[in-house]
């Protein structure tokens, strides 16, 4: 008879399985088998889309059977660059597409195309069409490095939002598997195990803490139509006037800052004018057959006195975030960062904010982000493997014992 604890062994490996089934490794090769991209992550997806009975959002997961698409390529020198080709469901792709310099790599582009005939994702979807959403993402990491987040990594795209969470990524390896070094999302923080090399321009000014939340509103003669609250942070790229380029992080301090705004029909805006004259706004549309509001554009206009030009400015009005129905409030406590354009983008922290239609000075009903349902359903998941784990232990026990009494007769 096998001893307890080898029966108890494939339990216990099932279980912790289960915890990490969501996760998914996909290796693209070259014609002589050499690996040159390897991704490991798992990835949500958040799609408006259009039905019969008016606008839907659905949520859904990469599912486990998603797989690698011939159609990903190690790319050609000077050609073509490399490319990670998921297909899953009725013809859904997800790609990644890589570029890199003499020190750094990128997914220089994500993007996700979706069929909308596919009733189990789409129910009662409006059309049959094949949709295409692209946008430029954040990833990148050093060469013969790892990218690593734990932390969801979030990528909008028009009207699709797709979180990539605790993802393992790289590109353009030296050895077809993951480097030992990795360099980490700035959701994650600074990698703890590596430290930049020492540029020659002037040390970079150290990281600001995190930036101080506070409630802003926009009235109009109906009311509120904004309650917001929330703690802002500027993430800038820009070249200085000694040819170096170089990411600054800025907090938006609200006890300098003059809060105005306005309400429109199908429009509600927030600006932020702090003392230097920087201007930060915010424009929240809605979508009338959905009855949803989301944040539809950021425009900032600001001075940095050591760039090449001083005067930086960037906007989008195509953005497709902050998504809740009107009558309801959007929350989100963990980081949020919504690219506005290749050179800026803007942290939300700890973000509570309902347009349109609000009561007063209270939040609506609570629609929560996907990152922090992902963050609840973690220690849920831990907990009831856990509560498992012992059950099985228990059982295996009382098993054995009664199998030891079997073992002795009376005379």
């Amino acid at each position: 008879m096998a001893a307890p604890g080898s029966a108890r062994r494939p339990l216990l490996l099932l279980l912790l399985g289960l915890l990490h089934c969501a996760s998914s490794v996909f290796v693209v090769k070259n014609s002589n088998g050499t690996a040159c991209i390897m991704a490991n992550f798992s990835a949500a997806f958040s799609v408006n889309y259009d039905s019969r009975s008016g606008s839907k959002n659905v949520t859904f997961d990469l599912p486990s059977d998603a797989e690698m698409l011939n159609s990903s390529s190690c790319g050609k020198e000077n050609t073509s660059d490399p490319s990670l080709v998921i297909g899953f469901g009725k013809e859904h792709m997800l790609t990644l597409k890589f570029t890199r310099n003499a020190t750094r790599y990128s997914v220089q582009l994500m993007s996700f195309v979706y069929n909308l005939s596919d009733t189990h994702l789409f129910p009662n979807a409006s059309s049959n069409e094949t949709k295409t959403v692209e946008s430029i993402t954040d990833i990148r990491a050093d060469i013969d490095k790892k990218y690593r987040c734990v932390s969801g990594t979030q990528v909008h795209m028009s009207n699709v939002t797709v979180t990539l969470r605790d993802a393992t990524i790289q590109a353009y390896l030296s050895n077809s598997s993951f480097s030992r070094g990795e360099t980490r999302c700035e959701q994650d923080g600074p990698s703890p195990t590596t430290a930049p090399p020492a540029p020659p321009s002037p040390s970079p000014s150290p990281m600001p803490e995190s930036p101080s939340v506070n409630k802003y509103s926009v009235n109009g003669t109906n009311g509120t139509c904004l309650l917001a609250s929330m703690g802002l942070q500027l993430n800038l790229t820009y070249e200085r006037k000694d040819n170096t380029t170089v990411t600054k992080l800025l907090n938006i301090n609200p006890n300098k800052t003059l809060a105005t705004g306005s309400c429109g029909t199908h429009l509600v805006t927030l600006e932020l004018r702090d003392e230097g004259g920087t201007v930060l706004l915010f424009q929240f549309g809605m979508n009338a057959s959905s009855s949803r509001f989301f944040l539809q554009g950021i425009q900032l206009n600001t001075t940095l006195p050591d760039a090449r030009d001083p005067t930086f400015k960037a906007s989008n009005n195509s953005l497709r975030a902050l998504q809740a129905t009107v009558g309801n409030s959007y929350r989100c406590n963990a980081e949020e960062r919504v690219r506005v354009t290749k050179a800026l983008s803007v942290n939300i922290f700890k973000v509570w904010v309902q347009a349109f239609k609000v009561d007063g000075d209270q939040f609506g009903s609570v629609e929560e982000c996907l990152l922090d349902e992902n963050n609840m359903l973690i220690p849920i998941a831990v907990g009831g493997a856990l509560a498992g784990l012992v059950l099985i232990v228990l059982i295996a026990y009382l098993v054995g014992r009664k199998r030891s009494h079997a073992g002795y007769q009376t005379i």
